[in-house]
């Protein structure tokens, strides 16, 4: 296969001495920075939390201990105004050994995040024995229940959640750069080497046309992940919209967990990886005005964002 030395030299073209020593040598390490940092946030993804379901809980009981001994708890372990709940993660203890312990706070502030009159029986995980808060499933893979499941991916060997959407983001955007830089590198050096007799080049071309197919459906895959940030949907609910039971009756123009375009991307991005917002199923209320269609003055007035 064709060294890396050999793609950048017939990249830069002829240039003189120093100049073009100058030039290939940047070029060289920005690429390689690149491959690298790709690799390094291949890593970062695979070996992160997804976020559990079994963690949160865990979070809910210290919160409540906490509490207690401060004297300060209030029936809720952790509410905010807008019926999210938001749990600060320790890692430091195994999530299955305080399942008992958890039952019954969890259980409420499970219940509590669905309408009222909600069964218990129908949100517990039948594999994990939990009660599932809102936008979580269980993941046969990971035989563990996943806030905001996602999908679970082969290639990272991870599910795919609230936990690392955001490093998983970031890993399929560095790797459709370092696809499409290495695809222009092949490119050049094809053009260099045009009056050559094609089938001396062949393994090129057909690099070429293995890594156009890729960089096709990294593009594909970046703008569908793109899509779902800025709605605040995950790959499960747009695929499985119409049997989940809480999205069943919600048309699919309507995004039931949008909080506009802005606080989604800030959601997404700037909420630190250690804390988990449990989501409550938006009201009737909230659905009819998510459904009303935009006018001139939602338009001027930024209602998306």
């Amino acid at each position: 296969m064709l060294s890396l030395s050999r793609l950048m030299e017939s990249n830069n073209g002829p240039l003189l001495p120093h100049s073009s020593l100058s030039f290939r040598s940047r070029y060289t390490a920005i690429y390689l920075l690149l491959f690298v940092s790709t690799l390094i946030q291949y890593f970062i993804t695979s070996g992160s939390s997804p976020g559990y379901v079994l963690d949160a809980m865990r979070a809910v009981n210290e919160s409540n201990t906490i509490f207690r001994r401060t004297s300060v708890a209030s029936k809720q372990p952790a509410s905010s105004k807008n019926g999210s709940v938001v749990v600060t993660m320790d890692s430091g203890q195994s999530g299955r050994s305080v399942l008992g312990s958890t039952a019954t706070s969890w259980t409420k502030l499970v219940m509590d995040l669905h309408p009222p009159g909600t069964s218990v029986r129908s949100l517990s995980c039948s594999y994990c024995n939990v009660e599932q808060p809102p936008r979580a499933k269980h993941c046969h893979d990971c035989d563990k229940c996943v806030l905001q499941f996602d999908h679970h991916c082969v290639w990272l060997g991870t599910c795919i959640g609230q936990g690392n959407h955001c490093k998983f983001w970031w890993y399929i955007c560095e790797e459709t750069a370092l696809c499409l830089w290495t695809g222009i590198l092949y490119i050049t050096y094809l053009k260099t080497n045009i009056s050559r007799a094609w089938w001396k080049s062949a393994i090129m071309i057909l690099l070429l046309v293995i890594l156009s197919i890729s960089l096709i459906f990294l593009l594909l895959l970046l703008l569908f992940h793109s899509y779902l940030v800025l709605t605040n949907q995950t790959t499960f609910e747009l695929v499985r919209r119409r049997r989940i039971p809480y999205l069943r009756g919600i048309p699919e123009r309507v995004y039931p967990f949008s909080k506009g375009i802005c606080k989604n991307l800030y959601n997404f991005c700037c909420v630190r990886g250690n804390e988990y917002s449990l989501e409550a199923l938006p009201t009737a209320q909230e659905l009819e005005e998510k459904s009303r269609p935009y006018t001139c003055l939602d338009v001027i007035t930024c209602r998306c964002c």
